[in-house]
Formats: structure tokens, C-alpha cells, sequence
């Protein structure tokens, strides 16, 4: 709603139009900081009391815009604003929590497709309300909203039980907040201070500086403001990928439309409307993201959560290549930007499904959170590259500098090449393999069961309970020898169908929660880097179950080293890697005997020495996450080196 006031705003505030694009700055830094940190609160002290709170901080920001009448206080008020931005992630994990399964997929898509027409609509209203009423009405409406709605949330929105204990993050949120900020401000800013200038270079730099302390940070805490493991995972980290070059494609439509359709006529490709009419004929954008829910979401069920990304995504570029041909008539503008919404309408709505199917239950909000972290930084890319496409191919038109056509018809080749490249992304992202008996599901990418095949009770009447009605939250912890918690452990659970129920990751004191759908018998598989994985199959009843985990054995490197048939005693073995760097190193005991920990997966040498005689040997072997036995034949004292060898035997 602010945005069509930027032209006025200047002579309203006796300022330079530069510091009032700070109104659009403030609020993208605040919301892209805020998502993350709210949406990972939400996960840890519900979700829908942190919703409340972002609406709270939006209200005030909104009556401190009205009544301050400055700059500073427009700043300020936009700033509390931008934290509202976090509302998306954090319902989308709320509707996880309540609804029926089989309608998850469709309200992800149409709250997906709400971004759109609140945008649609808030360009004419806010130039309705800005004619009538003066500017600060703008404020006043917004604040009357916000309260309306947080009156709407307490009352209609159940809270949901679902916790991530633990301590939150605030080390990694302040340089995560450091790090955006530094990166956001470089990118919006960079085409008015000039790309090589001193501030937007210590910016990038700054960004890289803080990231690379961020990054092992959150790597070693036991409960970090980013799962950066998750995130890793193939599917997540295509459909990130993907999020960010969507964000970057769909912002053009945004960017350019209004100003194409304002432009003054010159030259055959200007309309001149005005600031109202410009912004009713992004109405139908808006409509179009919203009839588009449902069909995203028939997609999504029939054919997966990938294919809806993908068709999206070639929505999107057929539609730009379509607008960089269809400009002599603002009906064909309308039209182009309408199928550019609807291409953005589809692949929004894919986006938390693929994240909430590959995420443990109990991160949902702040993985989403990052998602949309991620979006915004491809809209911010892009706003930065319209900025400097429009600036750099102008028409001068007395006073006024205006962009010329091929300069928009740039951007929108910018925008489908990014199209392109997402679709690129999401054929390789994986696809969930389906079980025998099972159907395609709708919630976060997991299949329900077929009930003819593996169950007696209807799918109707499971699916008529809100999801959190009958869910079984377990706790515990995972322990090796001596009781000692293994961390970064990972717990599957499973129905014993095939069908996946949830997953998590064990902190640095090894505790890990799982939510269950149901009560049953389940299989719990767990694993972690250096351990023999167990299984076993549980039942669970109880809403709230505690269960811990023993892994017994660890993975070793074993093995015998001898002179001929003869075993070497204080024999010295050492391993190291192919590249030069020292792994460990032990010895052999009376009978020749050594045993190690197992090092990661790879390739290595492994050297046995006879401290004795000094005659040594060398092996290169590729070891697997499999516990292995390697004997070690030393050659005997006086022969010469050149037909010196080492035998071994690998045995798992």
C-alpha cells in the first residue's frame, strides 16, 4: 500500500527520493531478519502465539507511521511493519498442525496465493484511500486491520501442543541478522550508490566475513537458529535453490507492470494511467493467483508436490517470453502479467509442501521460514537488477529520463531465463517413492496409506480429526556405551507398511522428538556417523512417550599386523587421507592386534610400521560406512624395498 505513494512521498516530507525508497528498504531488511527468527520462536513456543505477536508489531508500526508525520517516525513505523512479513511461514506450519490431511495441499496453495491479491489489491486501495483521505489514512486502515485480525486468530486459531524444547539460538540469530543486513543493503542499495563503490563492497565483504563465522557456528550448536544438516538435504536444498530463482522471476511482473502502464506515451509503448487505474489492472493478477489455488493443489495430489514446481515454472517463462512481444495494448500488458501470477500462484504453492515432506514435523515453521527467507532475497536480486536495466536504456523526455521499451522487454527476459534455470532445479529434485498399497498423499509429500490395502478403518475417518488430535509426541534420548548421548543422531519412524511417519535429529546431548500420527505400532530406525544403525518395533499409545535409544557398537577399523605368520606386537598403524592429511594413529597389541574408530566414508592410507627394524608398508583402501578388517603384512628385516608389499584382507 506504499508503494504508489513513493512518487508523492518526497514533496510530502520535504525530502529527497532517495530517503523515501528507505521505505521500501527498512521494511524488506526487517521482514527478511524477522522470518527466520519468529518462525524458529514459533517452533519452540507456538506457533500461533508468535503469529499474534508479528500482527501486534505490525498494528504499532502502522499507528506510529500515522500519527509521527516525519520521516524518522514513517521509518520507524515501516520497520515494526516488516516483522509482520513472518505471518506466511509461520500459518502455513499452523495449518500443518490443524487440518485434515487431505486438505493441507489446498490451503498451502490458496494462503500462498493470498500474497498475490493482497499485493493486487493493495496498489488501488491504496491509491482510493490516499485521494480521499489523505496518506496517513493508509496507516490508520492498516492498524484497524491488524487489530480485527488478531481478534480473529485469538478466537478462531487453536494453539497448537506441539514444542521444540531447548534454548534458543541467540548467537546465530544476531550474526544471521548481521549477515542479511549487510547483504540486503548491498543488493537494494547498490544500484543508487554505484556497484563499486566502497560501502556496497564492505557490505558484500562484511556478508561473507559474518557467514563464514556464521556457518560453523551453527554446525557445532546443539540446537542451532538454522538446521544447516537439513537444509544440506538434497530436497531441501533444490527446492531453496529453486525458491530463490522463482522469487527472482515473479518479482519482475510486480516491478514493471504499474510503471509500464504509467509510463507517459512516448514513442508507441507508453499508456499514461494513472496511479488508480494502473493498480485495478493488477486486480486481475490477484484474482488469477487465487482461482489457481485449487488447481495447484489437484496437482499436487495427483502428480506431487515436483511436478507442481515444475509446471509453474514453465508457466512463468512462457509468460515472460509472451510479454516481451505483447505491449501495444494494455489489455495484452493485463493479460501477460495475469499468466505471470498464475505461474507464480503454482510454483508458491509447491514450495512448502517439498519443504515440510523432507523436515522434521517439529522444525515446520522455521524451515518454511527460511524458504521464505530465500524468496525474499531472489526478490530482492531482482528489484535490484530492475533498478538497474530501467536506469541504464533510457529516453530522455524533456526534464524527465523514462526506460525504453527494450529495456523492459530485458527485464522480462531476465525473469524467464530465471524460470528456466528453476525448472532446471526441480527435475532433480527427489521424488517420494511409494510404498506397495499406498496412494500419493496430501500433506508435506508423505504418502497415506491405500485402506483397502493396509487398513480397517476409512481414510475419511481418520482424515475428519484435526491432526494434532490423536498425535503421539515422543521423546528421548540416544546413548552409546556408558550412557553417553550421541549427537547429530537421526531417528526414522516409520509405519510398519513402509509408510514414513517423521523424522529428527538428536541435539548435542542426544535428545530427539518425533510426532506420530497415531497411536501403533511403528519401526524406529536409528543411525549416527560411526555407530552400527538399530531398528526396532514399538508401539505407542500414550500422547506423550518416552523412548530412548542405545546404539551399542561402534563402526571400527580392525585388523592384524604380522611379519610373515608371525603377529607384531607394538606395531605403530596410522591412517591417513589421500590428500596428505593425518586421520589417526595406534598400536598393534601382544597379538598383533589393532582397532580404531572408522573414519568417513572415503579413501585412505592405511601404514603399519615395525618400530623395531623399520620396515613399514602401505596400503590404499576405500573405506565404507561399514565396520572393516584390514591385516597388515609387514615384509621381514633385509629385503629390499623394491618388492616390499602389503596384503590385505577386508572383511565387513
Amino acid at each position: 500500500m506504499v508503494v504508489p505513494l513513493l512518487p508523492d512521498f518526497p514533496g510530502i516530507l520535504n525530502t529527497s527520493p532517495e530517503n523515501t525508497s528507505w521505505l521500501v528498504t527498512i521494511t524488506l531488511l526487517t521482514s527478511a531478519i524477522a522470518t527466520p527468527i519468529i518462525s524458529r520462536l514459533a517452533d519452540m513456543y507456538g506457533k500461533r502465539r508468535m503469529m499474534v505477536i508479528a500482527m501486534i508489531t505490525m498494528v504499532i508500526g502502522s499507528v506510529i507511521a500515522a500519527a509521527g508525520g516525519s520521516l524518522l517516525t514513517l521509518l520507524v513505523g515501516r520497520a515494526f511493519q516488516g516483522l509482520a512479513a513472518s505471518l506466511i511461514p509461520v500459518g502455513i506450519s499452523i495449518m500443518r498442525d490443524e487440518l485434515p490431511r487431505e486438505k493441507v495441499a489446498s490451503a498451502v496453495a490458496l494462503m500462498s496465493a493470498t500474497l498475490g491479491i493482497g499485493s493486487a489489491l493493495g496498489l488501488p486501495l491504496a491509491g482510493l484511500i490516499y485521494q480521499s483521505f489523505g496518506w496517513q489514512a493508509i496507516f490508520w486502515v492498516s492498524a484497524v486491520v491488524g487489530v480485527l485480525l488478531i481478534i480473529a486468530v485469538i478466537m478462531v486459531v487453536p494453539e497448537s501442543s506441539l514444542r521444540t524444547k531447548g534454548k534458543f539460538d541467540a548467537v546465530g540469530a544476531l550474526l544471521l541478522t548481521a549477515a542479511l543486513t549487510s547483504l540486503l543493503l548491498a543488493i537494494s542499495k547498490g544500484g543508487h550508490w554505484g556497484w563499486s563503490s566502497e560501502p556496497v563492497i564492505l557490505l558484500f565483504l562484511g556478508t561473507a566475513v559474518l557467514l563464514a563465522f556464521w556457518f560453523p557456528y551453527e554446525l557445532k550448536v546443539g540446537q542451532p537458529m538454522v538446521d544447516l544438516r537439513t537444509s544440506a538435504r538434497k530436497p531441501v536444498l533444490l527446492t531453496n535453490i529453486a525458491s530463490i530463482l522463482v522469487g527472482f522471476s515473479m518479482y519482475a511482473n510486480m516491478l514493471s507492470t504499474t510503471q509500464q502502464l504509467q509510463l507517459p506515451n512516448v514513442g508507441g509503448y507508453g499508456f499514461g494511467l494513472s496511479i488508480v487505474i494502473a493498480g485495478l489492472c493488477m486486480v486481475p493478477s490477484g484474482l488469477a493467483m487465487v482461482a489457481l489455488a485449487p488447481i495447484s493443489a489437484l496437482i499436487t495430489k495427483r502428480y506431487g508436490a515436483k511436478i507442481t514446481l515444475i509446471v509453474g515454472g514453465l508457466v512463468l517463462a512462457v509468460s515472460y517470453v509472451a510479454r516481451v512481444f505483447l505491449t501495444g495494448e494494455v489489455w495484452m500488458v493485463v493479460l501477460g502479467a495475469t499468466f505471470v501470477s498464475m505461474g507464480t500462484a503454482i510454483a508458491y504453492a509447491a514450495m512448502p509442501t517439498l519443504i515440510m515432506r523432507s523436515v522434521p514435523i517439529t522444525e515446520t515453521a522455521s524451515a518454511n521460514g527460511l524458504n521464505s527467507l530465500l524468496r525474499a532475497v531472489g526478490t530482492s536480486t531482482m528489484s535490484a537488477v530492475v533498478g538497474v536495466v530501467l536506469t541504464s536504456a533510457v529516453v530522455h523526455v524533456g526534464p524527465l529520463a523514462l526506460p525504453t521499451e527494450d529495456a523492459f522487454k530485458t527485464v522480462f527476459w531476465y525473469a524467464a531465463i530465471a524460470a528456466l534455470l528453476s525448472i532446471a532445479v526441480a527435475v532433480f529434485i527427489p521424488r517420494v517413492q511409494t510404498a506397495p498399497g499406498m496412494t500419493p498423499g496430501t500433506v508435506s509429500g508423505i504418502y497415506a496409506p491405500d485402506p483397502r490395502a493396509v487398513s480397517s478403518k476409512p481414510v475419511t475417518e481418520r482424515a475428519a480429526k484435526p491432526a494434532t488430535e490423536n498425535e503421539i509426541l515422543v521423546n528421548g534420548t540416544v546413548t552409546g556405551p556408558h550412557l553417553r548421548p550421541i549427537k547429530q543422531a537421526v531417528v526414522n519412524a516409520l509405519h510398519t507398511n513402509g509408510e514414513p511417519a517423521d523424522w529428527s535429529r538428536a541435539d548435542n546431548e542426544g535428545r530427539y522428538s518425533l510426532i506420530l500420527p497415531d497411536s501403533g505400532r511403528y519401526l524406529l530406525v536409528s543411525s549416527a556417523d560411526g555407530w552400527t544403525p538399530s531398528s526396532q518395533v514399538l508401539e505407542f499409545a500414550d500422547p506423550t512417550s518416552w523412548h530412548d535409544i542405545h546404539l551399542a557398537h561402534r563402526l571400527m577399523l580392525s585388523g592384524r599386523v604380522s611379519d610373515g605368520a608371525v603377529p607384531l606386537a607394538g606395531a605403530m598403524v596410522t591412517l591417513t587421507k589421500t590428500t596428505g592429511e593425518f586421520v589417526m594413529s595406534t598400536f598393534s597389541n601382544d597379538e598383533g592386534l589393532y582397532e580404531v574408530p572408522l573414519p568417513p566414508v572415503g579413501r585412505y592410507i592405511l601404514t603399519g610400521l615395525d618400530p623395531q627394524v623399520q620396515t613399514s608398508t602401505s596400503l590404499s583402501v576405500l573405506l565404507t560406512a561399514r565396520s572393516a578388517t584390514i591385516d597388515l603384512c609387514l615384509p621381514a628385516a633385509g629385503k629390499p624395498p623394491a618388492v616390499l608389499s602389503g596384503n590385505a584382507s577386508v572383511r565387513p
